[in-house]
């Protein structure tokens, strides 16, 4: 039997991750962004990462219709811009600096990386979608992540 829902949450909670917002844009041309903590590499050759999204989030189907998305590695100074993609509110670019790549998604500024990835697979992940994306273009910028462990944001300190 299982361990219960509350039992896995607090369990996973103990584990800290990086926090990334990953965007695209939508068929109508409407910019997309969540919140992701659920992100690691898979493959170095081909560069492939995942990202798992909640299949109840507004913008999941968005990201397997595009075909490509941005997954946005937040610095350690971003904590309001992780809160504000994780949040319900309908413009969750508002007052956020980002460009545009040549597929017209959103790159978020000042963001620790950028990779820009083509979708290459979709799986099944229980409540999550597991979507593998191949690296295209990345950029990279100095400073330290924004860390997320047992509910709260966490500093790395040298």
């Amino acid at each position: 039997m299982p361990v219960s829902k509350e039992e896995f949450k607090n369990a996973l909670s103990k584990f800290a991750s990086g926090v990334t917002v990953v965007t695209t844009k939508d068929a109508d041309g409407n910019l997309h962004g969540i919140t992701v903590s659920a992100f690691c590499s898979v493959s170095l050759e081909p560069p492939l990462i995942l990202i798992c999204i909640d299949k109840k989030a507004g913008s999941h189907d968005v990201f397997e219709e595009k075909g490509s998305f941005v997954v946005n590695i937040l610095n350690e100074d971003q904590h309001s811009i992780s809160n504000q993609f994780a949040s319900p509110i309908p413009d969750k670019f508002l007052g956020v600096e980002y460009h545009t790549n040549g597929n017209e998604i959103p790159i978020l500024k000042n963001a620790l990386v950028n990779l820009e990835c083509n979708l290459k697979n979709a799986f099944d992940g229980g409540d999550h979608t597991i979507f593998i994306g191949e690296i295209e273009k990345s950029h990279i910028s100095e400073g330290k992540p924004l860390v997320y462990c047992d509910g709260d944001y966490r500093e790395i300190n040298d």
